[in-house]
């Protein structure tokens, strides 16, 4: 059975997005990505030093034939930041995919949902693929959904923090409700959140710290390959459901 994840008309085999930032060093982070099988990784367009072109970026370090990038407003406080670093994500790349932050405390890095929704809405308009970072706000994530996203992005918990998945029961309503992926986003410290995300209907996760601050990176990026395919394969499969009370796993045999 092919099952596969559809963004915005375009095919992808991995469930699993992955990020660029905090990595120790450029061989770190692509062995780990490579090891990961993700197809979709996003970069931080505002903070690559462009200014010199004989100096090479993190963009440099990939086969974009391999991969699908997609730009990210990291460092934008406002919507209008934002707006103006898409844009000039869409110049660098060539691409009209831009996953959208609007972050404007660095103490919480808690998305703005007002300014989120400002620039979604700007964005759309102007033809891209927008996939933005939200909160884990059914309501948020429904008006994005109807306004045109691509994606909505909920988050775990705190971005960077390893909470793992605080908002699952409001995760859970955005995926009953959503008629675009539902891709998990920040938090996530193990496999087992992403797998736990996979399992709930989720439709991919996005990892970065977690991977890139692992003492074995590479090693981090093949575990959650393999956490995001045993929770896809088990919300295909179907759980079986809660009981209160126990049931004899083998009826009429007896116990010992």
């Amino acid at each position: 059975m092919q099952d596969h994840l559809n963004i915005a008309g375009k095919i992808f085999t991995s469930r699993l997005m992955v990020g660029t930032g905090r990595h120790r060093s450029m061989d770190e982070m692509v062995d780990s990505i490579e090891a990961s099988g993700a197809e979709i990784i996003t970069v931080a367009i505002g903070r690559l030093d462009l200014s010199n072109l004989a100096e090479k970026t993190i963009l440099d370090y990939f086969d974009w034939n391999k991969y699908t990038i997609l730009p990210n407003t990291a460092g934008s406080k406002t919507s209008e930041e934002a707006i103006l670093t898409a844009k000039l994500a869409r110049e660098v790349t060539g691409s009209n995919w831009i996953k959208l932050e609007v972050i404007p405390d660095p103490s919480h890095l808690l998305p703005d949902p007002i300014g989120t929704y400002e620039a979604a809405k700007e964005l759309v308009s102007e033809g891209f693929e927008v996939l933005p970072y939200i909160h884990a706000d059914p309501v948020l994530a429904a008006r994005l959904n109807n306004l045109g996203c691509a994606t909505v992005m909920p988050l775990g918990s705190a971005i960077g923090s390893g909470q793992g998945i605080l908002t699952m029961e409001e995760i859970k309503l955005i995926i009953q409700s959503s008629t675009v992926p539902v891709v998990v986003d920040a938090g996530l410290a193990v496999p087992s959140d992403a797998s736990q995300a996979l399992e709930a209907g989720a439709d991919a996760v996005l990892v970065n710290t977690a991977i890139a601050q692992s003492p074995n990176p590479k090693m981090m990026g093949n575990a959650f390959k393999l956490g995001v395919q045993a929770g896809r394969n088990a919300y295909l499969a179907g759980r079986i459901p809660a009981k209160e009370t126990a049931v004899d796993s083998s009826p009429g045999a007896g116990t010992s």
